[in-house]
């Protein structure tokens, strides 16, 4: 279950001005250490210490191979690979330099197979978080990821 808040943007430039929009409600960020005890638990046949070994070699390895030129796939994961921050253009092709138009490198990631965007949406259920003062309703969607009908609490119409 994705729980999510409801946000009102407040930034008077922006075409979304006193829009709303729902952000996930993060519960916790498992590390390295966590994800390896899950596994484990998941009768994987590997200790929490062969998992955690296995993905840290994994992360330098990934560097790696980035750092090389590389794009690295791991299935049902993700495509990573680097992209470049330009500070600005150059007028002409001569007139370009490393130090003076990049700005450096970014990580991307690319979901792919089961947690590819469109397989997350078949998949996912979101639920509106209930504030913890105040009352308010809770809004469901399975499915599609897509809550466009939510319930609307006449008490409470901003949730």
């Amino acid at each position: 279950m994705i729980r999510f808040r409801l946000q009102q943007n407040k930034n008077k430039k922006s075409s979304a001005y006193g829009k709303w929009y729902a952000f996930p409600v993060v519960e916790e960020t498992m590390d390295l250490k966590a994800l390896a005890q899950h596994m484990e638990e998941h009768n994987t046949g590997f200790s929490e210490a062969m998992c955690t070994g296995v993905m840290k070699a994994m992360v330098k390895c990934i560097r790696e191979q980035l750092l090389s030129g590389k794009n690295v796939k791991i299935d049902d994961l993700a495509i990573f690979s680097v992209g470049l921050r330009n500070s600005c253009g150059a007028a002409t092709e001569a007139d370009f330099t490393v130090s003076g138009n990049i700005a450096g490198v970014k990580l991307r990631a690319r979901a792919t197979g089961i947690l590819s965007t469109a397989q997350l949406n078949m998949a996912a259920t979101v639920r509106k978080v209930t504030p913890l003062l105040g009352g308010g309703s809770s809004a469901e969607s399975s499915g599609s990821g897509s809550d466009s009908g939510s319930e609307v609490d006449p008490d409470n119409p901003l949730g």
